[in-house]
């Protein structure tokens, strides 16, 4: 159980704070989503939960245990919007390895296999997958960490529909065994295969019925 609690993000150089008082609770094995518009915080939050941002005030936990940027960063893998740019290894090992040279050929076979990119010959360029591969691969180099917890930002960005729909696919088979937590400013494929579903603007946060968004009537962000 990812739970956070009367989070406050105000850095001194803004006028008013990033995030106001987030809550959520986010049970093991579900996939929670985050809809909001450019600037209302979405990115902020996850950096927060990924340890790579520390709070103004509030609490963070996992299970029973409050938890501080050390311990998040350990706790919870993140794929950036459009990790591709990223990506710094010459061949998909390289990649996979990168600050984890001890890591085997099992795991790196297992990591792989979860992201169905398990037939691809290691020792060819991340540079040369379409842009679907690429998106596994990068949730395979946070899978191969064994987090707890994946946080993702913007996942369907810039790929085509039938990409996209083979990566939904694949998040949908990944909350078997991860919590996920995803922000979005386009939830129409995710919100099908969310568990829970909030709003941000304007750095606060409020719970939605996520069958609620997918009426044809309904208001998407």
């Amino acid at each position: 159980m990812l739970r956070l609690k009367q989070l406050i993000y105000h850095p001194a150089a803004t006028a008013s704070a990033i995030l106001k008082q987030v809550s959520l609770e986010l049970p093991p094995q579900q996939l929670g989503l985050i809809i909001g518009p450019s600037g209302s915080g979405k990115s902020t939050l996850l950096e927060i939960v990924a340890g790579l941002a520390a709070p103004t005030s509030g609490e963070l936990y996992w299970r029973q245990q409050e938890l501080k940027p050390n311990n998040l960063q350990q706790l919870a893998g993140l794929v950036f919007q459009f990790p591709e740019r990223h990506f710094c290894g010459g061949t998909i090992l390289e990649e996979l390895r990168l600050g984890h040279p001890e890591l085997g050929s099992e795991q790196v076979h297992q990591a792989l296999q979860e992201v169905g990119l398990e037939d691809l010959s290691l020792f060819i360029s991340p540079q040369s997958l379409s842009g679907g591969q690429q998106r596994r691969l990068a949730l395979a180099v946070q899978l191969i960490r064994q987090p707890h917890l994946l946080l993702l930002d913007e996942p369907t960005a810039g790929l085509d529909w039938s990409m996209r729909k083979q990566l939904v696919t694949l998040l949908a088979k990944l909350k078997q065994h991860w919590s996920l937590l995803i922000v979005t400013h386009d939830p129409a494929e995710l919100v099908g295969i969310a568990d829970r579903c909030w709003t941000l603007n304007h750095g606060e946060l409020a719970s939605v019925d996520p069958q609620a968004l997918t009426l044809p009537d309904a208001v998407v962000l």
